[in-house]
Protein backbone atom coordinates (compact mmCIF):
# COMPACT_ATOMS: atom_id res chain seq x y z
CA UNK A 1 0.00 0.00 0.00
CA UNK A 2 1.36 3.39 -0.92
CA UNK A 3 1.52 6.23 1.60
CA UNK A 4 -1.26 8.14 -0.17
CA UNK A 5 -3.53 5.06 -0.14
CA UNK A 6 -2.75 4.52 3.53
CA UNK A 7 -3.54 8.16 4.32
CA UNK A 8 -6.80 7.93 2.36
CA UNK A 9 -7.79 4.73 4.17
CA UNK A 10 -7.05 6.28 7.58
CA UNK A 11 -9.00 9.43 6.72
CA UNK A 12 -12.00 7.47 5.44
CA UNK A 13 -11.92 5.25 8.54
CA UNK A 14 -11.71 8.32 10.75
CA UNK A 15 -14.63 9.89 8.86
CA UNK A 16 -16.75 6.75 9.36
CA UNK A 17 -16.06 6.72 13.09
CA UNK A 18 -16.82 10.43 13.51
CA UNK A 19 -20.10 10.37 11.60
CA UNK A 20 -21.21 7.11 13.18
CA UNK A 21 -21.35 8.71 16.63
CA UNK A 22 -22.87 12.01 15.55
CA UNK A 23 -26.39 11.12 16.69
CA UNK A 24 -25.46 9.86 20.12
CA UNK A 25 -25.26 11.95 23.25
CA UNK A 26 -23.38 11.23 26.41
CA UNK A 27 -24.54 12.04 29.92
CA UNK A 28 -27.88 12.71 31.54
CA UNK A 29 -28.92 15.47 29.14
CA UNK A 30 -30.07 12.85 26.62
CA UNK A 31 -32.73 11.78 29.14
CA UNK A 32 -34.51 15.13 29.05
CA UNK A 33 -36.14 17.28 26.41
CA UNK A 34 -33.74 19.62 24.65
CA UNK A 35 -36.30 22.30 23.84
CA UNK A 36 -36.96 22.92 27.55
CA UNK A 37 -34.56 25.10 29.48
CA UNK A 38 -36.71 26.58 32.25
CA UNK A 39 -39.51 25.20 34.43
CA UNK A 40 -41.99 27.18 36.50
CA UNK A 41 -43.21 25.27 39.57
CA UNK A 42 -46.14 26.99 41.30
CA UNK A 43 -46.92 25.92 44.85
CA UNK A 44 -48.66 22.56 44.82
CA UNK A 45 -52.32 22.81 45.80
CA UNK A 46 -53.33 20.67 48.75
CA UNK A 47 -56.71 19.11 49.54
CA UNK A 48 -55.42 17.99 52.93
CA UNK A 49 -55.87 19.70 56.27
CA UNK A 50 -52.19 19.29 57.09
CA UNK A 51 -50.45 22.64 57.10
CA UNK A 52 -47.70 23.46 54.61
CA UNK A 53 -47.71 20.04 52.94
CA UNK A 54 -47.98 21.61 49.48
CA UNK A 55 -45.17 24.07 50.20
CA UNK A 56 -42.88 21.30 51.45
CA UNK A 57 -43.52 19.17 48.36
CA UNK A 58 -42.94 22.15 46.05
CA UNK A 59 -39.61 22.87 47.73
CA UNK A 60 -38.51 19.23 47.43
CA UNK A 61 -39.48 19.07 43.75
CA UNK A 62 -37.62 22.32 42.94
CA UNK A 63 -34.47 21.10 44.68
CA UNK A 64 -34.53 17.82 42.78
CA UNK A 65 -35.15 19.49 39.42
CA UNK A 66 -32.14 21.75 39.98
CA UNK A 67 -29.93 18.89 41.19
CA UNK A 68 -30.84 16.08 38.79
CA UNK A 69 -31.97 17.69 35.53
CA UNK A 70 -30.52 20.25 33.12
CA UNK A 71 -33.61 22.43 33.69
CA UNK A 72 -33.54 25.70 35.62
CA UNK A 73 -36.42 26.45 38.00
CA UNK A 74 -37.64 30.00 37.54
CA UNK A 75 -40.30 31.99 39.32
CA UNK A 76 -42.05 33.44 36.31
CA UNK A 77 -44.99 31.86 34.50
CA UNK A 78 -43.43 32.69 31.12
CA UNK A 79 -40.96 29.82 31.47
CA UNK A 80 -40.72 27.10 28.82
CA UNK A 81 -42.89 24.72 30.86
CA UNK A 82 -45.03 24.68 33.98
CA UNK A 83 -45.09 21.75 36.38
CA UNK A 84 -48.20 21.99 38.54
CA UNK A 85 -49.63 19.55 41.02
CA UNK A 86 -52.29 18.92 43.60
CA UNK A 87 -52.01 16.74 46.68
CA UNK A 88 -55.25 14.80 46.45
CA UNK A 89 -54.94 12.90 49.70
CA UNK A 90 -52.63 12.13 52.55
CA UNK A 91 -53.66 9.22 54.67
CA UNK A 92 -52.23 7.36 57.58
CA UNK A 93 -53.31 4.07 59.04
CA UNK A 94 -52.04 1.62 61.62
CA UNK A 95 -50.30 -1.34 60.01
CA UNK A 96 -48.98 -3.01 63.18
CA UNK A 97 -50.63 -2.71 66.59
CA UNK A 98 -49.08 -3.65 69.93
CA UNK A 99 -50.65 -5.88 72.58
CA UNK A 100 -52.73 -2.99 73.92
CA UNK A 101 -54.08 -2.08 70.46
CA UNK A 102 -51.85 0.98 70.28
CA UNK A 103 -50.10 1.91 67.04
CA UNK A 104 -46.70 0.28 66.76
CA UNK A 105 -46.22 1.14 63.09
CA UNK A 106 -48.22 3.47 60.85
CA UNK A 107 -48.19 3.88 57.10
CA UNK A 108 -48.37 7.34 55.55
CA UNK A 109 -49.51 7.66 51.94
CA UNK A 110 -49.49 10.68 49.65
CA UNK A 111 -51.44 10.83 46.40
CA UNK A 112 -50.57 13.64 44.00
CA UNK A 113 -51.99 14.64 40.62
CA UNK A 114 -49.24 16.19 38.46
CA UNK A 115 -49.57 18.09 35.19
CA UNK A 116 -46.64 19.25 33.04
CA UNK A 117 -47.59 21.71 30.33
CA UNK A 118 -45.42 23.22 27.63
CA UNK A 119 -45.83 26.89 26.69
CA UNK A 120 -43.68 29.66 25.26
CA UNK A 121 -44.01 33.43 25.27
CA UNK A 122 -47.43 34.97 25.83
CA UNK A 123 -49.31 32.28 23.96
CA UNK A 124 -49.97 29.24 26.11
CA UNK A 125 -50.50 25.96 24.31
CA UNK A 126 -50.95 22.59 25.91
CA UNK A 127 -48.95 19.71 24.50
CA UNK A 128 -50.57 16.59 25.90
CA UNK A 129 -50.46 17.40 29.59
CA UNK A 130 -49.08 14.58 31.66
CA UNK A 131 -51.58 13.85 34.37
CA UNK A 132 -50.16 11.23 36.65
CA UNK A 133 -51.74 9.94 39.83
CA UNK A 134 -48.71 9.14 41.97
CA UNK A 135 -48.93 7.42 45.31
CA UNK A 136 -46.08 6.87 47.73
CA UNK A 137 -45.79 5.80 51.32
CA UNK A 138 -43.48 5.61 54.28
CA UNK A 139 -43.51 3.99 57.69
CA UNK A 140 -43.76 5.69 61.04
CA UNK A 141 -42.26 3.64 63.87
CA UNK A 142 -42.46 5.63 67.09
CA UNK A 143 -40.28 3.16 68.98
CA UNK A 144 -37.44 3.91 66.58
CA UNK A 145 -37.64 7.63 67.32
CA UNK A 146 -39.65 8.58 64.27
CA UNK A 147 -42.40 11.15 64.36
CA UNK A 148 -45.04 12.25 61.92
CA UNK A 149 -42.68 14.98 60.73
CA UNK A 150 -39.89 12.56 59.80
CA UNK A 151 -42.23 10.07 58.15
CA UNK A 152 -44.06 12.75 56.18
CA UNK A 153 -40.74 14.22 55.01
CA UNK A 154 -39.70 10.77 53.80
CA UNK A 155 -42.98 10.49 51.85
CA UNK A 156 -42.45 13.97 50.39
CA UNK A 157 -38.90 13.08 49.31
CA UNK A 158 -40.09 9.87 47.63
CA UNK A 159 -42.88 11.77 45.91
CA UNK A 160 -40.48 14.46 44.65
CA UNK A 161 -38.21 11.75 43.22
CA UNK A 162 -41.13 10.19 41.35
CA UNK A 163 -42.26 13.54 39.97
CA UNK A 164 -38.79 14.40 38.65
CA UNK A 165 -38.42 10.89 37.19
CA UNK A 166 -41.66 11.57 35.30
CA UNK A 167 -39.93 14.46 33.51
CA UNK A 168 -37.54 12.21 31.57
CA UNK A 169 -38.06 11.43 27.89
CA UNK A 170 -40.05 8.26 27.19
CA UNK A 171 -37.93 5.48 25.74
Amino acid sequence: MTPSQLTGAVLSLLLVFMTGCAGYHVGTESLYRRDVKTVHVPVFMCDSYRRQLGERLTEAVCKRIEARTPFKVVGRPSADTTLAGRIVSDTQYVSIADDYNGPRQKNLNLTVLVEWRDHRGNMIRSLEPIEVDIETGSYLVAEMGQSYATASQESIDKMADQIVNMMTNPW
